[in-house]
């Protein structure tokens, strides 16, 4: 059976009662996922939390700058080829999506923090395994206001203007 991938509700499913404590819904615990990721949390969630630990979250521009690890224009964060000399560099899917995931990089879930090689900076991660939260809108480089003098840290677009891959 084929999806369209431009309706998700093809591929993902609403699971009443999934949250962070039950990630796969009723019934399911943390058991076994303590090095992993944690899933089902709203952005309010993550804002509180960094709080609580005297952060706070990013901007869309300070994730890219430090999942990107150093490297600048590479097509992934790790480089331009997504499976150098074959390995596998983050918990994706691998295979026809939502139809068949082959697997190969070891997780059919969500992968233990540190699964992966890190980047330049240290950080593991930092694309594939779970969404992250940033404080402002994606929005595509090209159309970020440059400035003349120095870095900064431009702010992302408007809600309305987001990206939306489907």
């Amino acid at each position: 059976m084929q999806f369209d991938l431009k309706n998700h509700f093809d591929w993902w499913t609403y699971v009443p009662g999934a949250s962070w404590r039950h990630p796969q819904g009723p019934g399911t615990t943390l058991k076994g996922l303590h090095e992993h990721p944690v899933v089902h949390i709203a952005y309010e969630d993550a804002a509180a939390y960094a709080q609580w630990a005297g952060k706070e979250l990013p901007t869309e521009a300070e994730w890219e700058f430090a999942a990107r690890g150093g490297l600048d224009g590479a097509e992934y964060v790790w480089g331009d080829e997504f499976e150098p000399d074959g390995q596998t560099m983050a918990n994706t899917w691998q295979g026809d999506f939502p139809n068949e995931n082959l697997l190969t990089d070891g997780f059919e879930w969500t992968a233990p923090v540190s699964s992966f090689p890190p980047n330049g900076y240290g950080l593991y991660e930092m694309a594939g395994n779970v969404w992250e939260w940033t404080t402002d809108w994606y929005q595509e480089h090209s159309k970020i206001e440059q400035s003349c003098c120095g870095s900064f840290n431009p702010r992302g677009g408007r809600r309305e203007e987001s990206f939306d891959p489907l």
